[in-house]
């Protein structure tokens, strides 16, 4: 059965996550080390882990595989649940696959490098926007569909 993997620090889209996982009838894990309400909904089951570095990951990594889809913002992290066959999806809708893992993990070593020799260079990328929550949405309906066939 599909089961739908949030990494939720940080995450804006739990919502709108939590709507299409029960639409699927999903099983719905929504993980972080603390801090978040948890949701009434019997499809949705807040798993808080320990403080530390990476442990949601962990937690997220351990458990998904074949079938299921995680919702993540970390690169390495999306490339340990694509190995183990999750489909992944990024809070803006971009998919990340086998065949672009790679290149965005090498993209995001890069400018971590870029930025530890340039204090100037710091700061994230463009906002959130509500073409990215559209994207997104767009993106995990047709994620939870794939992940739904035999």
């Amino acid at each position: 059965m599909t089961a739908l993997y949030v990494d939720a620090d940080a995450c804006p889209v739990k919502a709108e996550a939590e709507r299409v996982a029960t639409r699927h009838g999903a099983r719905m894990f929504v993980v972080s080390n603390g801090g978040l309400r948890p949701s009434q909904n019997p499809l949705v089951e807040t798993i808080i882990v320990p403080d530390g570095p990476d442990v949601a990951d962990m937690w997220i990594a351990e458990r998904c595989g074949m079938g299921d889809v995680v919702v993540t913002g970390d690169i390495p992290l999306a490339a340990k649940c694509v190995a183990a066959g999750a489909q992944v999806l990024k809070h803006n809708g971009e998919a990340l696959t086998a065949a672009n893992i790679g290149n965005v993990l090498a993209t995001r070593d890069l400018m971590t490098d870029l930025r530890a020799a340039d204090p100037f260079r710091q700061g994230g990328g463009p906002g959130f926007t509500k073409a990215d929550r559209s994207r997104f949405l767009d993106a995990l309906e047709r994620a939870m569909r794939t992940a739904q066939r035999p």
